[in-house]
């Protein structure tokens, strides 16, 4: 989506007249990548506020507030769904991260199974990719990037009030479209196993939660981050905000 003046994700409240300081990386994206100059537009949100207009006012050659004018949008909730996942390696999770950014997911759960490869994140990095995706997909809030548990702490910690859709690759799950059309909105995971899978124990054990929906996401096999992006996809479709 196109836009008229650069947008930015800013740690601070927003309210008429306020003086925001812009971070050094924003300072340089505005002043010379975008090539910003005093007075000119800037759009700002904080997941708390709705969004802003605020203008550039230099400080020096190489920094700038922003003074923020007045809102733009208010803030709206979202239907909350978090994506559970198994990371997958490199620049597929940094992809997984933005997209899943722009699907909506209000929080990113990684997940340390049996067969999870990688097992170290560079969360720092992860959720800057979350707040450029947020940044470009006209989101009013960032999901929140968790550190990695497993899943056995995961499940155990489930809250009851959420319903867990679950790709479920090994047992003779409804299609997707069937399973979630007959659902209600409420908040919800979606999770996403490994490349290679669940061991069937880690099946049986996820199975046992109290509101757990198996879905089949198709008759080809995916890639996890696919299949991730699939599922959340399908989930705003059915019961999301792109049901209406």
């Amino acid at each position: 989506m196109s836009q008229s003046a650069p947008r930015l994700f800013v740690d601070h409240d927003l309210a008429a007249d306020l003086l925001v300081p812009a971070t050094d990386a924003q300072a340089h994206y505005l002043m010379t990548v975008m090539r910003r100059r005093a007075g000119e537009e800037v759009w700002l949100f904080n997941g708390r506020h709705g969004e802003w207009r605020g203008v550039v006012e230099p400080v020096g050659k190489r920094q700038c507030d922003l003074r923020v004018i007045d809102r733009r949008r208010v803030q709206t909730s979202e239907l909350d769904i978090w994506l559970v996942f198994a990371p997958v390696k490199n620049a597929r999770l940094e992809i997984l991260v933005e997209k899943a950014t722009e699907l909506g997911a209000s929080a990113l759960l990684p997940v340390l199974t049996e067969r999870t490869v990688v097992r170290r994140l560079n969360l720092d990095r992860l959720r800057a990719h979350a707040i450029e995706a947020a940044e470009q997909s006209n989101r009013l809030d960032v999901p929140e990037v968790r550190e990695m548990i497993g899943l056995d702490q995961l499940l155990g910690e489930w809250p009851q009030y959420r319903r867990m859709i679950y790709a479920d690759e090994i047992g003779p799950a409804p299609a997707a479209r069937g399973a979630l059309l007959a659902l209600s909105p409420k908040p919800c995971g979606v999770l996403i196993g490994p490349e290679g899978g669940f061991t069937t124990t880690e099946r049986d054990r996820i199975l046992t939660l109290w509101d757990v929906v198996p879905i089949s996401l198709g008759p080809r096999l995916l890639r996890a981050d696919t299949a991730a992006l699939a599922a959340l996809a399908m989930t705003q479709a059915f019961i999301g905000d792109h049901s209406a």
